[in-house]
């Protein structure tokens, strides 16, 4: 009998029937087209855990520079230098290699007792209250004042710059991101703190930035143009704030859902390591990474040209059962193994050390204070968002 059209498995990034859960037709790709290509919006897809962590790995056929987003490759615009996750080695390279210097596993725990301040300082004003906000009460506040922090931006601008960093990633509904031809990731926002900080160094990021030397691409001995710093502050200001934002709310939401081991974390505090691992595997916030197809490559017998873009399914890939059993089940005791969360390869994230001491911390100062919650579902909402999936607001009832 021949397949109808109906019958054929979609995906569409920007669906938001899709959106709201893609769990199931990432199981269907992964089973029936692990080879995926979408006529209608002309990109290709893979979903099974090995050919995406292929796709991250091989960066000479799977390229950054024309950005890890699907509307930007297809845009073609000019990006702008010290994007860091938007670039090819050998720039890459040396611009990944300055940040490493600072992003260290070590100084990154040792940044654990203002982190939890911060939580404390969001979570203590709701004591004796009946219900709390994943999003609004915590995870839009901690994360951006310990990158706020880390960049030396002042208390009183930070929420400017999360207000920012989550509108350049917003569309509406349905719809895709629109670049006009350029990419705005809002550098000129932080132009002042930087003329400031060259002329008044402190114990912060900006001004190790500012003051950085190193040997460019080219073997020139050099320090950061202002540009590239303005551009090298936006992208980190960006992504510290975003990233553990989602990893909040969705451990709000699974552990809602989950609550015998949302109790088995309240018994034993020793488990909750291995839940932020399993929560970021279960629900990453970047669920979709795209990459440019700098040759001719094929996977599963079926080519793919150079010129093409490709959808990376992270989300699937980390649930695909031929390298996790029963990959589509929520579980903290899961033993540990390797997830692409955090990307893989060149362009593994550099503040995974970071997110991993904030999830972390974030959920044992929950839990402290708040045991039992229920999700307040008429009222939760997902951000409008095809490249980071997570909540816009995730309100819970407090038992």
């Amino acid at each position: 009998m021949m397949a109808t059209d109906r019958d054929q498995v979609y995906w569409d990034p920007w669906d938001v029937d899709i959106y709201a859960d893609p769990y199931p037709t990432f199981r269907r790709l992964r089973d029936e087209a692990p080879l995926y290509y979408n006529e209608r919006h002309d990109f290709f897809a893979v979903s099974r855990y090995d050919d995406v962590e292929r796709g991250l790995h091989d960066k000479e056929t799977f390229t950054s520079g024309r950005g890890a987003i699907l509307e930007l490759i297809k845009a073609n615009v000019q990006l702008p230098p010290g994007t860091l996750i938007f670039e090819d080695p050998p720039r890459h390279t040396v611009y990944r290699n300055l940040l490493s210097r600072v992003f260290t596993p070590r100084r990154m725990n040792a940044l654990e007792p203002q982190v939890r301040e911060y939580c404390a300082a969001s979570l203590d004003p709701l004591t004796g209250a009946d219900r709390f906000d994943f999003i609004a009460d915590l995870g839009a506040q901690m994360p951006v004042r310990v990158i706020g922090m880390l960049l030396g931006i002042p208390l009183q601008d930070q929420d400017a710059v999360r207000e920012t960093a989550d509108a350049n990633l917003r569309t509406k509904p349905g719809a895709k991101m629109s670049f006009g031809g350029r990419l705005d990731i809002g550098a000129d926002m932080f132009a002042e703190y930087i003329d400031w900080r060259a002329k008044h160094p402190s114990d912060d990021l900006m001004t190790d930035l500012l003051n950085a030397e190193f040997v460019d691409e080219s073997g020139v001995s050099r320090r950061l143009s202002r540009e590239e710093v303005l551009t090298y502050v936006a992208v980190i200001a960006g992504a510290g704030s975003e990233t553990t934002t989602r990893l909040i709310g969705w451990a709000g939401k699974l552990l809602a859902d989950h609550p015998d081991q949302r109790a088995d974390l309240v018994r034993d505090r020793s488990l909750i390591p291995r839940a932020i691992e399993e929560i970021l595997r279960f629900e990453p916030p970047a669920s979709n990474v795209a990459r440019y197809v700098a040759r001719d490559t094929e996977f599963h017998g079926t080519p793919v040209p150079e010129g093409a873009a490709i959808s990376l399914l992270v989300g699937s890939a980390n649930r695909d059962e031929r390298h996790r059993p029963d990959g589509d089940s929520f579980n903290i005791h899961r033993a540990a193994g390797p997830s692409l969360s955090f990307g893989h390869g060149a362009h593994f994230c550099l503040g995974a050390s970071l997110a991993r001491v904030e999830g972390r911390v974030a959920l044992e100062e929950i839990l402290r204070r708040f045991p039992e919650w229920d999700i307040d579902t008429e009222n939760a909402k997902l951000a409008s968002t095809a490249t980071v999936r997570g909540w816009e607001t995730l309100p819970a009832f407090i038992r």
